[in-house]
């Protein structure tokens, strides 16, 4: 932070808290702690500014005062609208309506008291013309109220001053400072990262206020910055009592009653394959030859909905949390440990309650038959995907007649699916290797093994038959809309720069996408045009309307095969169940009633999780990267703006800004139709997808940042 920023930013703070008794200039300078000539200087400058700007007036005594400005008139009523706020990161926001899509644009200075992820009403201004590139085609409007504040605590660096102190949030969509009395932050030092509760606050022209509730420790140690994740997304790290004494009460062994009308798989050769760091082990498979070339295919997914009984503590905390949250370090899990990693945990030699898929396929893949039952299980044995693709390759291994017609399926199951028109989008992934101290000694790519495929599309083919099944009840599905055409149109234009080409007769279409990933595979851009293709897709949710899963290519599709870690897998496990025999009318209304807000929620949390999951990723890249300050390395240009570029070091996935300034070989002016900047002099070119080698220059723990050189 620049010094006239904070200067400005402590000025204002006090003066908010001071605005009933004005202060001159030298008052000012003495409580702001200023002693030397520049920044008395650069204090003046500021307050003129800000009488200027009306934020502060100063009457012919040289006394200065905070002025409360005055309410803008209010537009009719009938433009008002309900959604949730969406903050900009330099100031302002979109408001969104869940209900109809409907946009509204807030200028900076028209938010109200509203932050980032709060549901509020606004009010469409007429006439107004959007004043952000971000919120083209869109109305303009004002914050009025906030309905619901989502935001009551949010995590942040204290920094003071002689006589207050002020939190500046770590989320940077949240860009008010939060003001703390200084006895308030006696506990902390300057520049610790702490967690401050929000006061109510009702004066938009104030800055909010708060108190510190927990001291995390210090600002840029990366164990703090993880924690500091955590509580910032708001993740429990702790179950309530209530639930955690549910999971106690759960019986340690299956009782008779427990068994009664299940199917008993348990002669079955069934196992589990699951990373060698897994902890909880919810599917299982299994495969029997049939005639005919036939194969029976054993889908076993742990039964989470025997011991989480709707409306039970665990079940409210369950839905609450939505899915469990896996960060770089640890896991924040959906369930109590009890159940996850042992009761519900498809243990190796042990009986464990299931809920099957056992789908008959011909040679071709095709399923002719299948069952959907309770049942029991032992799980013959824990295989990691290491040990099953060692099975692959040398041919020999435990269950060594199982794994390979699995693996041969697998192969038969992917060609019909990519055929169709499902797309191969992988995201490439790392994995962090931690020393005895807790920080990360070394970054290593994931390898995409043919045990992965396995699992993934017996996995694939189980949620394909539960959302098929499920016919025209209620239900709860995973759903893929369609790419927004202009977004497809800008993806062509894009890729054309690079020689691939992206067109369909009748509009771009997923084999068509696949198509140009084939192209791209094995080229300097294969990465670049991978992500590219991925942004330009819409997200994927839950939803109680079936619309089919563009990815996949799926007519329809569900989750069912986690529920240990993702709520929706545990409601359409209770859903299947109650499919058995017929569903009253009353409780029918009921689910079409609950659904709803159950895809609504699953979808918010799932959307929460994956942003604190790559939040933490980020702190121990950066964390990483710290031991290679001025090291050189090979990276492509992942990103181009006007104000520099963004360049990612492929093997580590690290991404770090080499801005434009720092390019002092020539002055670089922004090509945006070419996604490229351009040397006024020389002619030099930095495009997208180009190779670059670059220094890092300089890491900032505290912003998660990573700047590079050219090198």
């Amino acid at each position: 932070m620049s010094t006239s920023t904070r200067l400005k930013k402590e000025a204002l703070s006090f003066l908010s808290v001071r605005r009933k008794k004005p202060v001159t200039l030298k008052e000012l300078a003495r409580t702001l702690r200023i002693n030397d000539r520049e920044s008395y200087q650069t204090l003046r400058t500021l307050v003129h500014e800000l009488v200027r700007e009306g934020t502060v007036e100063m009457d012919p005594h040289g006394n200065i005062r905070y002025v409360r400005l005055a309410k803008k008139p209010q537009p009719p009523a009938h433009a008002r609208l309900t959604g949730r706020l969406v903050g900009m990161r330099g100031g302002g926001g979109i408001v969104r309506s869940e209900e109809t899509g409907e946009e509204i644009f807030v200028p900076r200075g028209s938010m109200g008291t509203a932050l980032h992820g709060d549901m509020v009403a606004a009010l469409r201004v007429a006439g107004g013309a959007p004043r952000h590139q971000a919120a083209d085609r869109r109305p303009e409007g004002e914050i009025i109220a906030v309905l619901e504040r989502v935001n009551t605590h949010l995590t942040g660096r204290l920094e003071k001053s002689r006589t207050f102190a002020f939190v500046i949030p770590d989320h940077e969509r949240i860009t008010r400072d939060i003001y703390v009395p200084l006895g308030d932050a006696e506990a902390a030092s300057d520049g610790d990262k702490v967690v401050v509760e929000l006061l109510p606050w009702t004066d938009e022209h104030l800055n909010p206020e708060g108190r510190i509730v927990e001291v995390l420790g210090p600002s840029g140690d990366a164990r703090v910055e993880v924690v500091s994740v955590a509580r910032s997304f708001s993740l429990p790290l702790s179950f309530p009592e209530e639930a955690e004494r549910e999971a106690g009460l759960a019986p340690a062994t299956l009782r008779p009653e427990d068994l009664a009308g299940r199917l008993d798989l348990r002669g079955e050769v069934v196992f589990t394959i699951d990373p060698e760091d897994a902890k909880d082990f919810d599917d299982a498979v299994s495969l029997e030859p049939l005639a005919h070339d036939g194969l029976r295919l054993g889908v076993h997914i742990a039964d989470v909905s025997h011991y989480v009984r709707e409306g039970s503590a665990l079940d409210r905390e369950a839905f609450a949390r939505g899915t469990s949250v896996y960060m770089v370090n640890e896991v924040v899990p959906m369930l109590p440990e009890r159940l996850s990693n042992d009761l519900c945990s498809l243990r190796p030699h042990e009986d464990r309650l299931t809920m099957s898929v056992v789908m008959d396929l011909n040679r071709h893949g095709t399923v002719e038959d299948y069952v959907i039952r309770e049942s029991v299980i032992r799980s013959r044995r824990r295989f990691t995907y290491e040990e099953v693709e060692q099975v692959i390759r040398s041919g020999r291994g435990d269950h060594v007649d199982v794994i390979l017609p699995l693996f041969h399926l697998s192969k038969v199951l992917l060609t019909r699916r990519r055929r169709s028109g499902s797309l191969d989008l992988d995201t490439p992934e790392v994995k962090f290797v931690f020393g005895k101290d807790g920080l990360p000694s070394e970054i290593r790519p994931k390898t995409r093994l043919d045990s992965h495929r396995l699992i993934e599309e017996c996995m694939l083919l189980a949620n394909k038959v539960v959302a098929t099944h499920a016919g025209e009840r209620p239900f709860l599905y995973r759903v893929h809309d369609v790419p927004n055409p202009d977004r497809l149109a800008d993806l062509a234009r894009f890729v054309r720069q690079f020689g691939f080409s992206l067109a369909g007769q009748e509009g771009i279409t997923a084999k068509e996408l696949q198509k140009l990933l084939d192209q791209a595979k094995g080229s300097e851009v294969e990465t670049l045009i991978h992500e590219v293709v991925l942004r330009s897709m819409a997200k994927a949710v839950y939803e109680t309307k079936n619309i089919g899963h563009f990815g996949l290519a799926f007519r329809k599709y569900a989750h069912f095969t986690s529920p240990i870690r993702r709520y929706p897998d545990l409601v359409v496990h209770r859903l299947l169940k109650e499919f058995k025999g017929d569903v009253p009318l009353g409780r029918l209304t009921d689910l079409r009633q609950q659904l709803p807000e159950i895809a609504r929620q699953s979808s918010v949390r799932e959307r929460l999780a994956q942003e604190a999951e790559r939040a933490s990723v980020r702190v121990m890249q950066v964390e990483y990267m710290k031991r290679h300050l001025g090291d050189i390395f090979e990276g492509v240009i992942a990103g181009v703006t006007n104000f520099g570029l963004f360049v990612e070091i492929p093997h580590l996935l690290i991404e770090g800004l080499v801005r434009v300034r720092d390019l002092d070989d020539d002055y670089y002016v922004f090509d945006e139709k070419r996604y490229a900047l351009r040397g006024r002099s020389g002619g030099r070119v930095y495009r997208l997808g180009d190779h670059i080698r670059i220094r890092v220059a300089a890491i900032d723990a505290e912003e998660h940042e990573i700047t590079f050189s050219t090198a």
